[in-house]
């Protein structure tokens, strides 16, 4: 793998560029589209190996991977003439746009893998999942964290579905800082000790050893404080909502 691609430079351009440059050994060339142009221009100032094309053409042509990273709603209007040639790999990392839809858009032969990566990928600790496995794409995500393949476009659907719970999750941090501060706590406190809270949860999370409701169990005690919240608030009425809400959205991706 020389050289890398990337339409449409947003958060996860920007995070794929970062993990990509950012590590140690000699990076891949890269090849930046245009769109977003203040960040490609940043990108190509920090890293020696990156380029800003003058069109997304020019990307598909210079490039040996190619990562569609538009916004869903931008992908006509973004993608509308591109030629992308069969020896080319096309990396589709559009949150609800299948390979279909992808391949009909572009009129190539080329292969199409849709993916997930996160903005994680930028310090390379990022499983990203892939549809369908391909030796290239995967080897290119496992430099980045991991790469986990699954079986169908259902599947996959499925992890995205999941990745829609992220700002949800900082919502939830943010609402518990909210409830300190407005108890007379001072805020900045407050952040800071929500955020050294969770950030040992998540290294918590690391311990492959032990399943997710083993970890819960571990960390809570019988009649304790822990388990006072998760069977009041986080109760079977509040789970069957957060089934539904994840049903709603996978119909919709699918």
């Amino acid at each position: 793998m020389n050289s890398i691609g990337v339409i449409g430079v947003g958060e996860i351009g920007r995070a794929l560029v970062e993990g990509l440059c950012g590590g140690p050994g000699e990076s891949p060339e890269v090849f930046l589209s245009p769109r977003g142009a203040r960040t490609a221009a940043e990108l190509a100032a920090r890293f020696e190996r990156v380029r800003v094309c003058a069109d997304n053409q020019e990307v598909a042509d210079r490039a040996e991977i190619v990562l569609v990273a538009v916004r869903r709603a931008d992908r006509h209007e973004a993608l509308r003439g591109l030629r992308v040639g069969e020896g080319k790999v096309v990396v589709n990392v559009m949150a609800g746009v299948g390979n279909d839809d992808l391949r009909t858009l572009l009129g190539t032969t080329a292969p199409l893998v849709r993916a997930i990566p996160l903005p994680t990928v930028r310090e390379r600790a990022s499983v990203t999942v892939t549809y369908p496995a391909h030796p290239v794409v995967d080897a290119f995500f496992d430099g980045l964290g991991g790469s986990l393949p699954v079986a169908d476009e259902a599947a996959f659907n499925v992890f995205s579905a999941l990745t829609g719970t992220l700002t949800t999750h900082y919502s939830y941090l943010a609402t518990l800082t909210s409830w300190a501060a407005g108890r007379g706590v001072p805020g900045e406190d407050a952040e800071r000790y929500v955020r050294g809270l969770f950030q040992g949860v998540g290294r918590s999370l690391g311990d492959e050893s032990r399943s997710l409701g083993r970890l819960a169990a571990d960390h809570e005690t019988p009649k304790g404080n822990n388990e006072r919240v998760r069977t009041t608030w986080f109760d079977d009425a509040n789970a069957r909502a957060l089934g539904a809400v994840l049903d709603g959205l996978l119909a919709d991706l699918g």
